[in-house]
């Protein structure tokens, strides 16, 4: 967000830009450590209500939903389409991100079948490792170490996510943002996508972390159809 932001795909979880992170390690963040994790769980027919809103429901209707369970991410409604849609909580956001541990986090995301191949693994890895009590440190060690014995995947071509949900609460700085898309592809020059340059839609940032670059585009709608205000 040339607005501040990250992915925290966390990310998948958000988009922060290059600045907002150099700013954020002088930034004494809120969340020292992670909250008890009943503060990070939710009703699971309203995770799944929310999950769903990330996509028009075009999208959405056919998708798999996945829900947080007490120790990993689980099956809640069986898909037929090949996309994904679930709720990413805050540790998916970078190492340096104040609201890595945030218990409101809540990030509505649809991916297409080439991210849910090839991105989604890498949430599902950071959550069992979480959820199995790794600190932040010890997570992104052993994520390092997944990526060095390849038990992750590389980013697929195509490979896309839906965050066009106006109920998703994405960080303390923006709340839910604006609707946009995003697009994953390997660690690559954003210029050469024309990201981040004047007059571009596109934003770009890379992600040395996670091993890939996310591109994002702001849309003019929300997920109901009812227009997004800039």
């Amino acid at each position: 967000m040339r607005p501040k932001f990250r992915v925290t795909h966390f990310t998948l979880v958000i988009l922060l830009s290059a600045m907002w992170m150099a700013q954020a390690q002088d930034t004494k963040t809120p969340y020292p450590g992670m909250a008890p994790l009943d503060q990070y769980l939710m009703a699971r027919n309203a995770e799944i209500a929310l999950a769903r809103s990330a996509a028009p429901a075009s999208i959405a209707q056919d998708a798999e939903v996945m829900v947080l369970g007490r120790h990993a991410y689980e099956t809640a409604v069986k898909g037929k389409s090949g996309f994904v849609c679930m709720v990413e909580r805050s540790w998916t956001a970078g190492n340096d991100d104040p609201d890595f541990w945030n218990p409101k986090i809540r990030s509505p995301i649809c991916f297409n079948p080439a991210a849910a191949r090839s991105y989604l693994p890498l949430t599902i890895k950071k959550t069992e490792l979480v959820l199995a009590g790794r600190s932040k440190a010890q997570m992104f060690e052993d994520l390092d170490a997944a990526f060095h014995q390849k038990k992750l995947p590389g980013m697929e071509s195509g490979a896309m996510c839906y965050m066009m949900s106006k109920q998703g609460y994405l960080n303390d700085r923006d709340g839910h943002w604006h609707p946009h898309l995003m697009f994953f592809a390997p660690l690559t020059d954003t210029a050469a996508w024309g990201a981040n340059l004047p007059g571009s839609p596109l934003i770009g940032a890379k992600d040395p972390e996670d091993r890939l670059t996310i591109f994002l585009i702001p849309v003019a709608k929300w997920s109901d159809g009812t227009p997004a205000s800039i």
